[in-house]
């Protein structure tokens, strides 16, 4: 098999566009998931990952995948991001914690060999030729008719059930997060009673009153 000249593989026709458009969306992803960890505040992380968020639908954008965008604006920072914030509000945690008492001892040391695990896998599926090369079982993605049209009409046939169990499970965890994080009504504290107003003196009965003169009246 004859080898392809680099300047005939499609994947390197980039533009300068498009090379603008995608270091800028990816700055912006980086800057918001560094926020998303640094912020001390969890509203402010929630915000960081809108920031990130939008930047990702950019990248969408970008390669041509407009329902992705979208449903990554709509679903993900429009939906996920605010029920984030209602259970952050609910909660009450929209305060400085101090992070110098850890409450599960262990779990920082934790945390950082679960992440260089999962940062080493990436690693290794980047650099391995992983694709299998089946086919689709929804269908062909490619032929006639838009993407938009081939997933609805996966979604809403054969897959129609599993959809709807999932929107009934994500609906029950919902339900059960709020009632689970309700807090019991506080019972109103009884006032104290006012202290009785002091009785006045009674004067004597037939107690003459002393007239200007100084004798009795």
């Amino acid at each position: 098999m004859p080898s392809v000249p680099l300047v005939h593989v499609p994947i390197l026709a980039v533009t300068i566009t498009d090379a603008t458009v995608f270091a800028v969306s990816a700055a912006v992803i980086v800057a918001g998931a560094i926020g998303v960890i640094a912020a001390r505040n969890p509203v402010h992380s929630a915000l960081m990952l809108v920031m990130t968020l939008f930047g990702i639908a950019v990248l969408f954008v970008e390669q041509s995948a407009d329902f992705l965008a979208v449903v990554q604006v709509i679903v993900y920072a429009g939906a996920i991001v605010v029920l984030f914030l209602f259970v952050i509000m609910l909660l009450g945690v929209d305060r400085l914690e101090a992070l110098q008492r850890d409450p599960l001892p262990g779990q920082r040391p934790l945390a950082l060999i679960i992440g260089a695990a999962g940062l080493s896998l990436l690693l290794f599926l980047a650099g391995v030729h992983w694709a299998t090369g089946a086919h689709s079982v929804a269908g062909p993605s490619g032929g006639a008719g838009s993407n938009v049209e081939k997933l609805a009409r996966s979604i809403f046939t054969p897959y129609l059930l599993p959809f709807e169990v999932t929107s009934v499970l994500l609906v029950i965890a919902v339900v059960g997060a709020v009632v689970l994080a309700r807090r019991p009504p506080r019972e109103p504290e009884p006032e104290p009673p006012e202290p009785a107003p002091p009785a006045a003196e009674e004067e004597p009965v037939g107690a003459g009153r002393t007239g200007p003169g100084g004798g009795d009246q």
